[in-house]
Order: structure tokens, then sequence, then C-alpha cells
């Protein structure tokens, strides 16, 4: 009986992120054969200055540049440029805080959360999941990765195994993101292309930040509540019996004004970084740009000289290396989707589907549609600008509010870009969890998520959700 649990815990295992990314670009390659390529119409919208599809012009066409054995190749080189603004800025922000690391501040400040919140411990993961979740509702999205690492270490400080960390992280950020409250790479996105005000309709997207923050908290809750019960249950099981040997901190760490300083700096980029993506639209630049002058402050507060800051610096960016370049494998995918000219193809076979259909049975479609889309194309902005003005008529034929089609849209993509492998990678690479333990953990909180998100845009129909 042991021999064969024991055979079936050393059987199949998923491979290596870089792996899976390889083969979604060989995916690609194979659908590029199947699909015939096609393009709609691309005119100049005069409201936002985007170039969006004209949904009455698409034209199957001969693909000029079919991909070759060694455009494949070039791919993930071509992807590691396109993914150049979220890769410095990963590097760059994950090495100014290594520095706060390495100064001991955040150790000082977990030890004092521990000592204040002892035998409250799940209280501790309550409130940095709901950081998360606020991070995901200003839309940090790939700006939150850096703290990644943080949440798992004070998952791992509070008891918990390496999972609880990842939850806190991914699925506050999951839930925050998804509901579109102040998100501008999606809702912000969607709404300009369809002609909606900027975040209106705010009231429902708050009903549905409540709901998925309950279906994330109750995930959370009942896995705690289940590994501390016995840790044997851990999915993550031969890591957090060896980590329950242990212990966490054993040097007494003081919180010195320094350290304060530092934490009072950290909070204020946070908060600084929160007010420029929503107030001033900043992006990459900004946000990279914020965190340079931040790692002369952390210089100055806790008088490190020059080179000392650079070798700090770089010993906390090469920790994100591998996240990194799965960032660039990850744009890879989409390189070659764009060389294929198979994304205006599918758009196009998805709106036939819905001429003719229920209002309820369009909705599924285009939500499961969107949903599956994002498998291949990870960038919320980027799906918008294709498929919203598809959608924005067929509202109109259907007698289907705009704001509706939004909510429709951001959920489509929000709740599987934590889920699919293409996006999820990145992320778990950076918490040290491999993808196939994280669907364990998450599939019931996900499926439940979409579930109720497909339910909140039936009302939202059935109420007359919009436009504004």
């Amino acid at each position: 009986m042991n021999t064969g649990k024991n055979l079936f815990k050393r059987g199949f295992k998923l491979p290596h992120v870089y792996v899976i990314l390889l083969f979604m670009m060989l995916l690609v390659v194979i659908m590029s054969w199947v699909i015939p390529s096609g393009a709609y119409e691309r005119v100049l919208d005069g409201t936002t200055g985007r170039e969006i599809i004209n949904p009455d012009q698409f034209a199957y066409v001969e693909n000029e540049t079919p991909i070759t054995f060694m455009n494949f190749f070039e791919a993930v080189y071509n992807g590691f440029v396109s993914g150049a603004s979220i890769m410095g800025t990963l590097f760059i922000c994950s090495g100014v805080i290594y520095i706060l690391e390495v100064s001991g501040a955040f150790g000082a400040g977990i030890q004092k959360i521990l000592k204040a919140m002892k035998g409250r411990e799940f209280s501790v993961v309550v409130i940095f999941y709901t950081i998360f979740v606020i991070f995901g509702v200003l839309g940090y999205g790939e700006a939150a990765y850096p703290f990644y690492p943080l949440a798992v270490t004070i998952g791992l400080a509070l008891g918990y195994d390496r999972v609880v960390g990842t939850g806190m992280a991914v699925v506050g950020s999951t839930v925050g993101f998804t509901c579109g409250m102040m998100n501008m790479f999606t809702t912000g996105v969607a709404q300009q292309l369809v002609g909606l005000p900027m975040f209106s309709g705010m009231g429902m997207r708050a009903v549905g930040l409540v709901v998925f923050y309950v279906i994330g908290f109750l995930g959370l809750f009942f896995y705690c509540k289940k590994i501390r019960k016995n840790p044997e249950k851990s999915i993550v099981r031969d890591e957090y019996l060896s980590q329950k040997t242990q212990q966490f901190g054993e040097e007494e760490l003081a919180m010195n004004i320094p350290r304060v300083l530092g934490l009072i700096a950290f909070v204020a980029v946070i908060v600084i970084q929160g007010v420029g993506a929503v107030g001033f639209s900043w992006s990459f630049p900004q946000i990279a740009a914020l965190y340079v002058i931040f790692a002369f402050v952390l210089g100055i507060i806790f008088r490190m000289g020059p080179s000392r800051v650079c070798e700090i610096f770089t010993k906390g960016a090469t920790r994100v290396f591998g996240a990194a370049f799965a960032i660039g494998l990850a744009n890879a995918v989409v390189t070659l989707m764009n060389q294929a000219q198979i994304l205006d193809t599918l758009v196009y076979k998805m709106s036939g589907l819905l001429e003719g259909q229920s209002v309820i049975l369009t909705l599924l479609i285009i939500y499961v549609f969107v949903t599956l889309f994002n498998f291949f194309v990870v960038s919320g902005s980027g799906k918008a600008v294709i498929v919203m003005p598809i959608l924005q008529p067929l509202g109109k034929i259907l007698n289907i509010n705009q704001q509706v089609l939004v909510l429709t849209y951001q959920y489509g993509d929000g709740i599987t870009n934590s889920f699919w492998p293409g996006s999820a990678m990145v992320g778990l690479a950076l918490c040290g969890l491999g993808y196939g333990e994280w669907i364990r953990f998450c599939w019931k909180i996900y499926t439940s998520m979409m579930a109720a998100a497909f339910i909140l845009v039936i009302i939202a129909n059935a109420i007359g959700y919009g436009p504004f």
C-alpha cells in the first residue's frame, strides 16, 4: 500500500515554467497551420487616440510572413524586447526592496507583528490579503510582483506554509484586479473604447469586489485551518513538516529609528505609486523611477555607501531573474500569435457564433471566449483593443448595455490571469511554488469566482446596469 502511494507521489510532475511556455509557443505554431490568417481593418478612434478594429471590415488574408523554424526561436528574443518594460521594472523594484530586507527593517517589523498578534495569526493573513486586494483594485497587476516574495516570508513567519503566503498575494491581487473598480488596464480602456465615462458604474463593481473577496477569504481560511489542524494535509507537505521543526527569526531584531524611517518611506512609496497610477496614469517608467529614488533614500537612511547599495541591489535583482525570463517567454507567445495573424480570425469566428443567440447565451459565450482568449493574450488592455470594438455594435443590436459588456469582459479577463500558466507562472516563480501545487490550492476558489462572476453579469443585465 505504501509502495503504491510512493509511486504515485513520484509520478507525473508538471515541467518547468519555461518548458510549459515553450509548449504554448509550439501550440500557436500548430494553430497557425489550422486557423486561416485574417485581419480587421484598423481605424484611429478619435475619442481615445487608439487604433481599433472596424467590425464591419474583416477579410481572410495571405500571411506573407508565416512562422518559420528560425522565427520560432527568434520569438524568444522578440518576447524579451516587448516585455522589457515589465522586466526592467521588476528588476529595479526587487533590487530596491531587497535593500530594505537586508537592513532588517522587514524582519523587525514582522517580529513586532508576530508578538502583537500571537494566537491570532490568521488575522495577519487577512490584513495582508486585504492589502493585496487593494493593490489589485488600483490596477497594480505586474507592479505588485516585487511584493510576492515578501508575502511568502510573512506566511512562513506566521507558521503557515508557502501556499498561504502565495494565496495572500496572488488571490488577493486577482480579487482586486478582477473587480475593476479603478483598473485602468481593463475597465478604463474598455470603457473608453465603447464611449462610457471612465470608471462609471462603480457600484456594481463594488458588489463584485465584496463577492470575490469573500470567496478568496473563505478559501484561505479553510486551508489555514486544515494545515494547522493536520500539517500532513499541506500541499507542500514535506517542506512544511521540515519547516515546523525550525525556529523562524531566532535573532531578535531591534526596531530602531533607521528601520522605522525605512518602513515609513516604504509605505509612502506604495501610497505614491497608487496615487500616481490612478490619478496621473503612471505606468512602468514612472514606477521604476520612483523606486530608483527610493534606493537613494534608503542609502541615506541606513548610511550605506553607493557601492554597498549597488551590491545589495544587484543581488536582489538577480532573485527575480527566473520570473523575468518567464515574462519574456510569455510575450513570445503573443509575438507568434501576431505573426500568425490568427487573433482577428478567432474574434471574427466568435462574433459569428453570437448572431441570433439569446442575450444570456450571448453573454455566456462572450464570457467563455474572453476567458479562453486570456490563455494566449495576457494583456487586458491588448485584448480590449481587439475585442471591445466587436462587442460594442453587437451590444447595440441585441440591446445589451455597454456597461454589461465591459463587466463581462473584465471578469473574463481578470480571474484567469493567475490561473492560466502563461500569466500565473511568473507570480508563482516569485513565490517558489509549482504550478501543479498552485492549481491544487486555487481551483475551487477560482471556479467559485468564475461561477459567481457570471451570475453577477446576469444580474447586471437583468437590472439594466448602465450605461452610467
